[in-house]
């Protein structure tokens, strides 16, 4: 006699993930490599683009009112004439320097941030989807990266410019009497969140059927 045969037990997206060991190894190896390069870079760059190395300390950051004071003024290194330069900036806001003075705020968001891309991972994700393993490792070494700067010194380093000094023509500006048409100093940490939510952004408007779902 023969025995019925067990109906298969089916594996969500969240078990099947997670047991993945190519989806976790992408994740992790994007997130350390992610960390690696940020880390690494502001390092160089503190250390490296002004005449001496510039060491930022938390108590001077949280009694300076400007935080540009403590920047020697240095000659901003130019990377491609034009379209890249370097130079050094303390940052105490979020990208672009959006909500300046709340760094807490910026800690506790960061924080959910990378708790949301951790579960988006096992949700949102089939095993095989590099791609956005690598954009969710890109947005989670980002905000990692960054918090550790918020965390350490209560600021984030910054420093590349793109387009440096280029202004908009026939005399255009922003609505706010901005005529720089970037002047904004990031760092490589800013680059790979950008890059992370575009992809992510891009994999919700091309299968919007895949996003998650939330549970009754």
């Amino acid at each position: 006699m023969n025995a019925t045969p067990s109906t298969p037990q089916p594996h969500t997206p969240e078990s099947s993930t997670w047991r993945s060991p190519f989806a976790l190894k992408v994740l992790i190896s994007t997130v350390v490599l992610g960390l690696v390069a940020d880390l690494g870079s502001k390092y160089w760059a503190f250390h490296s683009i002004a005449e001496f190395p510039v060491e930022v300390r938390r108590e001077d950051v949280m009694v300076t009112q400007n935080l540009g004071t403590l920047i020697p003024y240095h000659d901003p290194l130019t990377v491609i004439p034009k379209l890249l330069d370097f130079t050094l900036v303390l940052n105490p806001g979020a990208v672009f320097g959006i909500g300046a003075g709340k760094r807490w705020f910026f800690v506790v968001f960061t924080a959910i941030a990378i708790t949301v891309c951790t579960v988006l991972f096992g949700k949102w994700t089939k095993p095989r989807e590099w791609p956005m393993h690598v954009a969710l490792g890109l947005v989670i070494s980002g905000g990692i990266g960054n918090l550790y700067d918020r965390l350490l010194y209560a600021c984030v380093r910054d420093f590349i410019h793109p387009l440096p000094g280029m202004t908009f023509p026939f005399g255009l500006k922003m609505p706010w009497g901005q005529t720089e048409v970037w002047p904004y100093v990031s760092n490589v940490a800013d680059l790979f969140l950008i890059i992370g939510i575009v992809m992510l952004a891009w994999k919700s408007v091309r299968h919007p059927h895949h996003a998650p779902k939330a549970s009754n």
